[in-house]
C-alpha cells in the first residue's frame, strides 16, 4: 500500500486536517517533526507540518520519502495572490513551480536551478487532477467547508479555482514593490509562497508524484499582513481540511 503524506504549511491548518479526517491518528518524531500516522477510507495517510522555507520544506519531503515511504505527497498552504484576477478566498492548483530568487547567472539563466537545465519543476498530472477537482468541488459549496459569514467578514463571497505557475522564494513578498516585479519577471506566475519548490524539485528527484493547493490569503502587496492569522483560522485551514477529505474519499487505494 502506497501512503499518502498530506503536508501543511501552518499549524491551524494541519490541526484541521488531525481533527476533521478521524484517521486514528498516533505520533511519530522524527527530524525535529511530528509526523502523524493513520488509516482512512482505505488509504495509510501521514500528516505534518513542513515548516517555513524550503530549506525546511526540503528536509521535510526528504523524510517522507525515505523514513515514511510517502508514495505520493499532497501539499495545502496560503499563498500571495499575483496573477490577473487571483483574488483572495480563491484556490490555486500549482502544475508548475519555479524559485523567483534562484539566480545562478552569469553561469546559468536566472532562475534556472544548476545543473538540472531548467527553472520549472511540474506537478504530477494524475494527481493534480484529483486536487483540482476537489478544490472545484470546494469551490461549488464553499458552505460545505466552512461559514459563509466568515467568508463574508474577510471579502471573500464566490471563490475561484485557478490552475497555472506558482513561485517560491525565501522571502514573504509583503509590498507591492516586490509583487510588481514578481508579474514583471515572472508574468505567467499566478501566486507566491515559500515551500512549494522544494517539494517539486524533491519529488521529481525521488520520482514522487507531488501536488499543491494553495488558499490565497493576500495579494502580495502592502495589505499582505492584514488579518493573515484571521484568514488562516477562519478560511484557509477549513479548505485544506476540506480538500483532504475529498481526496481521501476519491483517490483509490493503492
Amino acid at each position: 500500500m502506497t501512503r499518502l503524506a498530506v503536508v501543511s504549511a501552518m499549524h491551524q491548518e494541519l490541526s484541521a486536517v488531525l481533527e476533521t479526517v478521524d484517521a486514528g491518528w498516533r505520533p511519530v518524531e522524527r527530524a525535529g517533526r511530528t509526523f502523524w500516522l493513520g488509516l482512512y477510507q482505505g488509504h495509510e495517510v501521514v500528516a505534518v507540518l513542513s515548516r517555513i522555507g524550503k530549506v525546511a520544506a526540503a528536509a521535510t519531503a526528504v523524510t517522507l520519502i525515505e523514513h515514511f515511504q510517502a508514495g505520493r505527497i499532497v501539499f495545502t498552504g496560503v499563498a500571495g495572490g499575483l496573477g490577473d484576477g487571483v483574488q483572495v478566498g480563491d484556490m490555486v492548483v500549482a502544475d508548475a513551480f519555479v524559485q523567483h530568487d534562484m539566480d545562478a547567472s552569469p553561469l546559468f539563466p536566472r532562475h534556472e536551478v544548476p545543473l538540472y537545465g531548467r527553472s520549472r519543476f511540474e506537478t504530477d498530472e494524475a494527481l493534480r487532477a484529483e486536487v483540482l477537482a476537489a478544490a472545484m468541488a470546494i469551490a461549488d459549496r464553499p458552505q460545505a467547508a466552512i461559514d459563509v459569514g466568515a467568508l463574508s467578514a474577510l471579502g471573500v463571497h464566490a471563490p475561484r479555482v485557478h490552475s497555472g505557475l506558482v513561485a517560491s522564494g525565501d522571502r514573504f513578498v509583503s509590498t507591492a514593490a516586490e509583487s510588481g516585479l514578481l508579474r514583471q519577471t515572472l508574468p505567467t506566475a499566478l501566486a507566491v509562497e515559500m515551500e512549494g519548490a522544494a517539494f517539486a524539485q524533491v519529488c521529481s528527484d525521488y520520482g514522487v508524484p507531488f501536488a499543491a493547493m494553495r488558499t490565497i490569503s493576500d495579494r502580495a502587496d502592502d495589505s499582505a499582513h492584514v488579518d493573515f492569522m484571521r484568514f488562516i483560522e477562519s478560511v484557509a485551514s477549513h479548505y485544506s481540511a476540506a480538500l483532504v477529505v475529498h481526496l481521501l474519499r476519491a483517490l483509490p487505494p493503492t
